[in-house]
């Protein structure tokens, strides 16, 4: 994070002024501007330091700071986390039970989550993958709501999985 300059650390010759409001005021060289900001018992914080002239703002540096923290919370409040749902399936799994895991699963894409097909197999099962695979892909053509492979079908141990996210 680029810490904040303010008063005497800005560098610029001279910078366009905006008071506490966020009117601005005016195009004033440096010393003309702390000379303002000490006369109203504020402070010269560097708003926007790579426009030209650089942004410098009038108001109290304890202000601005809470202002900066309390914008920072509000935008990781709003930000979505993503989280991975899993459906599990199994080989003997009935067409009616994959239909509601489905539509189960239909329901997290939208919601933006990421679903986690595993399809666990038992015993003489793992001898079958073919048949493991193929009820992956049946599952995956259930699903209605557009969706992207994130990971592709995969074998680990007596597990087949696959990710998927919903397409943008």
């Amino acid at each position: 994070m680029q810490k904040t300059r303010i008063n005497h650390q800005i560098q610029a010759r001279e910078v366009r002024l905006v008071n506490e409001d966020g009117e601005q005021v005016g195009v004033y060289s440096l010393s003309e501007a702390l000379k303002l900001a000490t006369e109203h018992g504020l402070d010269l914080v560097e708003v926007s330091p790579n426009a030209n002239p650089p942004v410098a703002k009038l108001i109290d540096y304890a202000k601005f700071r809470y202002q900066q923290k309390k914008a920072e919370q509000l935008q990781k409040k709003k930000a979505k986390k993503v989280e991975v749902k899993t459906i599990r399936l199994s080989v003997r799994i009935s067409e009616h039970d994959l239909d509601t895991k489905a539509k189960q699963a239909d329901g997290f894409l939208e919601d933006g989550d990421l679903v986690r097909v595993e399809l666990r197999m038992k015993g003489r099962e793992q001898a079958f993958l073919d048949i493991a695979e193929k009820q992956v892909k049946n599952f995956h053509s259930k699903i209605t709501v557009p969706s992207r492979i994130e990971v592709p079908i995969k074998r680990m141990g007596n597990t087949m999985g696959m990710t998927l996210a919903p397409s943008k």
